[in-house]
């Protein structure tokens, strides 16, 4: 229909969300669930294990993530505590283990901003994750130049030695807190300023150690109802090493980690529950309409182990290729895929790929499932399109959007009008870059030639 610069490649954002659902609904098939395991090391005595508990993660991204799709933390966790009592255990005289190995390599990847990495949309993760491994601090202004004052509300990390360098600023400044962290080491610092006139709010950052929080509030969780646990919640560092808290107990505000023995492998341990996630497809609708960094991640990285037995990025980006290739989109042009969210600088893709990859998966015999967790416009991240049109015009306007500094882009599909054949679909994608700060003329202008291209 029309075409301007479309070879062109631009950084996408949040359109790569439309590849990475894609392929891993078309790889991993609609109904895909994530599994999480509990199993133990050890024997069994008079009520007491004699040994660890490992909460063995299987990559699912929807551990006490509070989204409806899911069960409630508290539900999950009566259940594992169930299994537990089936198996005859009423004590733990141990650690309880999150165990993350399911995924390897790095937690993010190494294309992100650093100034991205503290960021709620930027916590990455291993194989065991835990509330999208993000952290609720509730942060106030003080007195200019002075402090802010910062306190973890959920879920706690007393492992993390918090450092606050942020300072209160004069009216009108906003907010401008970043933290940073690393899977490296305990240690955290929230840098920035929030202005004065702010008061007090809800804020949050990523957690670099989801699967020791999960092992943590599991842990917890089993105190409260009398199961001791002798020994303080832990996790696996890249080495196999059982990497153990400080806290515990007593010394429940002690910062920092002790490392113990070498951990015992899955295949070793005695086996004792298996949950499993939302269908993949439950997963992806999300993932698209809130445009969840977290969770696109989760999706390439859980297909890249299928198909590779890795879920290393250096493998995501090998079976992207791969997949492409076998929907019949030639990769050799057109793209530059370095991610699964789109959150990556370095990801570089052109309108016309993304017009032959949605025509493409258009033709696939999962197409309906995957056109069903791609948004409309009008709702979600695109609440604010094609305002005063009507509903059903929105309807017709299956896309996700893209955005970051300086970045807008759509891509999707116009499906016919009531009665009008199938072919009538339109596929389009528009991207820009370098858009001026705030970009309102540009979104004005998209949604106009949106609104023509349906009509």
């Amino acid at each position: 229909i029309a075409e301007f610069n479309s070879s062109r490649k631009l950084i996408p954002a949040s359109n790569t969300k439309l590849i990475s659902t894609g392929l891993a609904i078309r790889g991993l098939g609609p109904s895909f669930r994530f599994s999480t395991r509990l199993g133990y090391s050890g024997y069994i005595s008079n009520g007491t294990l004699h040994g660890d508990l490992y909460i063995i993660g299987g990559g699912d991204p929807t551990i006490a993530s509070g989204d409806r799709m899911t069960v409630k933390t508290d539900s999950l966790f009566a259940k594992w505590t169930r299994a537990l009592r089936v198996a005859g255990i009423r004590k733990i005289h141990g650690h309880v283990i999150g165990d993350g190995r399911f995924f390897d390599g790095p937690i993010e990847n190494d294309t992100w901003s650093y100034n991205d990495l503290g960021t709620d949309y930027g916590t990455g993760g291993n194989g065991l994750c835990f509330n999208r491994n993000i952290q609720t601090f509730s942060v106030s202004p003080t007195t200019v130049e002075g402090k802010v004052n910062a306190e973890v509300t959920y879920p706690a990390t007393p492992w993390i030695e918090f450092r606050n360098c942020a300072v209160t600023a004069r009216p009108g400044t906003g907010d401008n807190l970043y933290q940073f962290n690393t899977d490296l080491a305990p240690v955290a610092e929230l840098r920035g300023s929030l202005a004065i006139d702010k008061g007090q709010k809800k804020e949050s950052f990523s957690n670099k150690f989801g699967a020791l929080t999960c092992a943590w509030e599991f842990a917890k969780y089993l105190e409260k109802l009398g199961i001791n646990v002798t020994e303080s919640p832990a996790d696996i560092d890249p080495y196999d090493n059982i990497r153990y808290t400080e806290a515990w107990g007593k010394d429940s505000t002690r910062t920092g980690f002790r490392y113990g023995n070498m951990a015992e492998s899955p295949e070793n341990l005695t086996l004792v529950y298996e949950t499993k996630s939302p269908s993949l497809k439950e997963i992806a609708k999300v993932t698209n309409s809130r445009s969840d960094n977290f969770y696109a991640e989760t999706l390439i990285r859980m297909l890249a182990k299928k198909r590779t037995g890795s879920a290393n990025y250096d493998s995501c980006k090998v079976v992207i290729i791969r997949e492409m290739d076998s929907l019949g989109v030639d990769m050799s042009y057109g793209a530059q895929i370095k991610d699964g969210s789109g959150l990556s600088r370095h990801d570089y893709i052109a309108p016309e790929f993304f017009c032959r990859y949605l025509k493409a998966m258009s033709a696939s015999p999962v197409f309906k499932q995957w056109l069903y967790t791609v948004g409309i416009a009008g709702e979600g991240t695109m609440a604010a399109r094609l305002q005063g049109q009507s509903e059903s015009l929105k309807h017709r306007i299956k896309m996700k959007s893209g955005s970051m500094n300086g970045v807008l882009c759509y891509s999707g599909y116009v499906m016919p009008s009531p009665g009008k054949p199938e072919d009538d679909m339109i596929i389009f994608s528009i991207m820009t870059n370098n858009c001026p700060e705030g970009g309102s003329k540009v979104r004005s202008f998209i949604d106009g030639l949106l609104m023509r291209i349906a009509k």
